[in-house]
């Protein structure tokens, strides 16, 4: 705990700044929640993306079986060309968020394609863009995750550490105060009787 001045000063200063952590802590404590609200939906649009992702997957095995055979050259055929990422303010945290996406396929030689192509070509564009979508999505989370930590240190700081020594340092100074006051009186009591006793006696010379 720091140390105080136990001063009628150091008291007014004490209970101003109790009364400013008290009045700061509610607001701070609001946007530790709405963050941890914000955090929640990025989490939930996260995993949402990762089972989207999935089922497209799971979708074009078992639809285009033929992609098995290691033949088929499919290197490159389509790819992410272009993303364009945009900024959002979510209680003073920038968010990124996904403005546009370009997706260029590779151009296929062949006269007579496979008539699995076009399919697959679709399903493999689809999910690139969920690729991308569940990479922003995760950027997201880790953004909000370090905004709720640093909020939630903050929150215990005022409460947990500052109000409380403020609270101590008030209690200290009010005993301190007192205790003066108290010794003041009785000082001033017996300066009194002091003086009384020694107008007696000089009355008695």
């Amino acid at each position: 705990m720091a140390k105080v001045s136990l001063s009628k000063s150091s008291l007014s200063l004490q209970t101003q700044q109790l009364k400013s952590y008290q009045q700061f802590l509610p607001s701070l404590d609001l946007k530790r929640k709405q963050l941890m609200g914000e955090r929640a939906r990025a989490q939930a649009e996260r995993r949402g993306l990762d089972e989207r992702l999935a089922a497209a997957r799971h979708r074009v095995a078992e639809t285009l079986p033929m992609l098995a055979n290691e033949e088929i050259d499919l290197t490159g055929l389509v790819r992410v060309e272009q993303v364009e990422l945009g900024r959002e303010n979510a209680m003073g945290t920038w968010l990124p968020t996904l403005e546009g996406l370009r997706v260029a396929t590779r151009p296929y030689g062949y006269i007579s394609k496979p008539h699995w192509l076009e399919p697959l070509i679709e399903a493999l564009t689809a999910s690139a863009r969920l690729r991308v979508a569940a990479m922003v999505a995760e950027r997201r989370v880790a953004l909000l995750e370090a905004a709720v930590r640093t909020v939630t240190q903050r929150v215990n700081l005022f409460d947990k550490v500052l109000i409380p020594e403020t609270r101590a340092n008030i209690k200290r100074i009010r005993i301190a105060l007192s205790d003066a006051e108290r010794a003041a009186v009785v000082r001033s009591k017996i300066a009194k009787k002091k003086r009384a006793a020694e107008g007696l006696a000089g009355g008695q010379g």
